[in-house]
């Protein structure tokens, strides 16, 4: 497989670190709460209780674990970073190749309800038309591509290590797609390697207010969707001004306290979803665990909240400079953080394809993979 030295990777965490973390989760101090305020500060406290008593006891890493590697994983290093990723071939002979990427506090986990459908049509009462082999990778800083170690990992620079991990796999033509941190890694992908991305799709987009655009002009529904986006960005991103200035001093709570990092991520996971702010309102324990459980075996807690310094520092570079000319496709969730106007996106994005969904949130492969697989063949299958 290329150049890259791509090695088979299992995920096989020591029975240690399992004990080590009930243990930890044995030992939780857990704070006090003022009565009647709910989720209003942050994570609620009897929630959280619940969690991580379940956690301890109750949830069974080894059959995550077991589900994870019934897929194909590899490893290689790019650029002097290891990376980890997921590489399901479709049976299929015609299929297209997809990169697809997560964000943060995300992880592969996301993506496990999907690879199935999406490399196997056929198998799960689809087209086989519409069959992708897909590449899924842990962004570095995340999960089972282990810490960075050295400054300058951006939203570009993954994107150029994603181009390069394509090509090495010897896919010449391939779609991109991507939520969260990914969204910006698979834009960059195709404002980098135009010839060889067929076509780019979006769970979640963000672009700035056009020159000479009005809000006037707007319909009422993305009137309050940025009304919506002003509400959290006064009550809800204060998580990216920590990890964005001082990511390394969080880390420290988060990588030597299982309760710690659950309450940090599980909380987001309720408020980005449409069943906001109960976590299960769209996810099951099962689900929620699995992906904190990564952060926590692979200890990248604190180099995964690093991404949101190296942007900082990286500033406009991080991003494409100009009209990002492959065919794009968006997928608009109800639930979403961000909900940005057509006509703004259509200022940066070929739009060739967008879709209203009934119901999800920001991680949409996860919460509804049915729609989340639904729309991704339905964009893909135009530009084939």
């Amino acid at each position: 497989m290329g150049e890259l030295g791509i090695r088979p990777f299992r995920v096989e965490v020591p029975d240690a670190d399992l004990d080590d973390l009930r243990a930890r989760l044995a030992r939780t101090r857990l704070p006090n709460q003022v009565e009647g305020v709910g989720w209003d500060q942050g994570t609620e406290l009897g929630y959280l209780a619940d969690l991580l008593t379940y956690w301890r006891d109750g949830f069974d890493w080894r059959a995550a674990e077991a589900r994870i590697n019934t897929f194909d994983q590899f490893v290689t290093e790019v650029d002097g970073q290891r990376i980890h990723f997921v590489h399901q071939r479709s049976p299929e002979p015609d299929a297209l190749p997809l990169l697809i990427s997560h964000g943060w506090p995300g992880s592969i986990v996301e993506f496990l309800d999907v690879i199935g459908p999406l490399t196997d049509p056929r198998a799960h009462g689809g087209d086989p038309a519409d069959a992708l082999h897909v590449v899924a990778p842990s962004l570095p800083g995340y999960g089972f591509s282990g810490p960075t170690s050295a400054p300058g990992w951006h939203p570009r620079r993954i994107a150029e290590a994603c181009v390069e991990l394509m090509a090495a796999l010897g896919y010449d033509r391939y779609g991109a797609q991507g939520g969260d941190w990914g969204s910006i890694v698979a834009a960059n992908m195709a404002d980098l390697d135009p010839d060889h991305v067929a076509g780019l799709h979006l769970n979640f987009l963000t672009v700035p207010k056009p020159e000479g655009a009005s809000v006037d002009d707007l319909t009422p529904q993305e009137q309050a969707d940025l009304t919506a986006i002003h509400q959290w960005r006064r009550t809800g991103a204060g998580y990216q001004e920590i990890q964005g200035t001082k990511p390394q001093t969080v880390g420290y709570g988060l990588e030597d306290s299982p309760a710690g990092l659950a309450a940090w991520i599980v909380e987001k996971f309720g408020a980005w979803s449409d069943g906001g702010p109960d976590p299960e309102a769209a996810f099951t324990r099962d689900q929620l665990l699995t992906n904190i459980s990564v952060y926590w075996l692979t200890a990248t807690a604190t180099s995964s909240t690093r991404l949101y310094y190296e942007m900082r520092q990286a500033g406009r570079s991080a991003i494409p400079q100009g009209y990002v000319a492959v065919p794009t496709g968006i997928a608009n969730y109800p639930g979403e953080v961000t909900r940005t106007p057509r006509s703004w996106a259509e200022h940066r994005y070929h739009i060739t394809h967008w879709t209203e969904q009934p119901r999800g949130g920001h991680f949409a492969a996860m919460q509804v993979p049915d729609l989340f697989v639904d729309d991704v063949r339905a964009f893909f299958r135009t530009v084939r």
